[in-house]
């Protein structure tokens, strides 16, 4: 197997971010599929891109280890045969996607709506090769290794996150080795991923070398301190935050993206609307419209997904009023009442920004 640490090379049609590390995003407009193609699937990296070729996938080795009565070490043969192979399709979205939309600004990676797409993943379920690997009754939490690096820092790891045990458990947390029907792509964790939808992309780990059993919460790199938690309440801009209130992000928050119209539009009269709707734990229950900065909403017809983690298209027509400046909104709402607000709601690092979508055109 070859290591390097490496950019990559960045996707056609994306958007690439200022980072040392290669991240892009997807114009929304491109984003017109239920399943996103891996072409035009946004990419995340904290650090360097370990590069598998595709000769050495078998020779890929994953080790589970820890709080469990029967250490494993198999190879992705090992996981074909020994457990049944099932498919999932879900959403996958970074934690800090819409980080641009805060007020004042805070750090990080400066998404705009795009650090997101749903694709069909196949694997096998992590509850089966846990199981195997026989759990013991005290395990809380799982954590993940890979052998990405911080940039310019070999031995450094760029990421090690984890999941709550129920959250490892459940029939629809894979390990995937497939992506939309082929092998996933270098840039989205070939030859081994995890896959946890409803989680956020941090806890989807790409590359996946080794799972520890763990009797406490996780405490790999950026697990603690502020990186991927949110806080209990509210923490104001320029207040110095208490590390102790925040808390992991597990479940994402319901969102809606316009995909049409795109950007900077120009139309008149009846215009249609469309994109796509999605949720964490709690379903998506319906989708509304505006044309008019949110005085008024009509309800968008919400069409089937595929599967319980998948997004949802919707659709609408809306009249505008024919304006010079025009501006279209969607808002999502879940089964449990949950609603998009009208503004992100602001936290020290930027995270889970479902504040309503906006698109802004002009008459045309």
């Amino acid at each position: 197997m070859s290591r390097q640490e490496s950019r990559g090379t960045p996707k056609p049609g994306l958007t690439s971010l200022a980072d040392p590390a290669l991240n892009q995003e997807t114009p929304p407009h491109l984003l017109r599929d239920p399943v996103t193609p891996a072409a035009l699937f946004f990419v995340r990296n904290n650090g360097s891109l370990p590069l598998v070729p595709p000769e050495a996938a078998e020779d890929w080795v994953l080790e589970v280890t820890g709080r469990v009565a029967r250490p494993l070490a198999l190879r992705l043969g090992d996981l074909r045969a020994r457990f049944p192979e099932v498919e999932v399709t879900a959403v996958l979205e970074c934690a800090g996607n819409g980080r641009s939309g805060f007020a004042p600004p805070v750090p990080g990676l400066a998404w705009g709506h795009g650090a997101v797409g749903c694709a069909r993943w196949t694997g096998v379920r992590l509850a089966d090769v846990l199981a195997a690997a026989g759990v013991a009754a005290d395990a809380v939490y799982v954590g993940h290794e890979s052998p990405d690096h911080a940039l310019g820092a070999p031995g450094q790891p760029a990421l090690s996150r984890g999941l709550p045990i129920a959250k490892a458990l459940a029939p629809e947390t894979l390990l995937a080795f497939g992506m939309n029907g082929a092998p996933l792509d270098p840039l989205h964790g070939f030859p081994l991923r995890v896959v946890a939808p409803g989680f956020p992309g941090a806890a989807w780990q790409k590359w996946l070398r080794r799972i520890l059993v763990l009797d406490r919460e996780h405490d790999g790199a950026k697990m603690t301190g502020l990186d991927y938690r949110m806080p209990r309440h509210p923490v104001r801009p320029g207040e110095t935050p208490d590390p102790a209130i925040f808390d992991v992000i597990t479940d994402m928050p319901v969102k809606c993206l316009i995909t049409e119209p795109a950007a900077d539009f120009r139309a008149s009269g009846p215009v249609p609307v469309a994109g796509f709707a999605w949720s964490g734990a709690i379903p998506v229950e319906r989708v509304e419209v505006s044309g008019d900065r949110g005085a008024s909403w009509r309800p968008a017809t919400l069409e089937p997904g595929e599967g319980r983690w998948a997004w949802r298209r919707f659709r609408a027509v809306l009249d505008l009023p024919g304006r010079d400046e025009m501006e279209v909104m969607a808002r999502a709402t879940d089964r449990a009442g949950n609603a998009q607000p009208l503004a992100p709601r602001w936290n020290p690092r930027g995270y889970l920004n479902n504040a309503v979508h906006r698109v802004r055109g002009r008459a045309g």
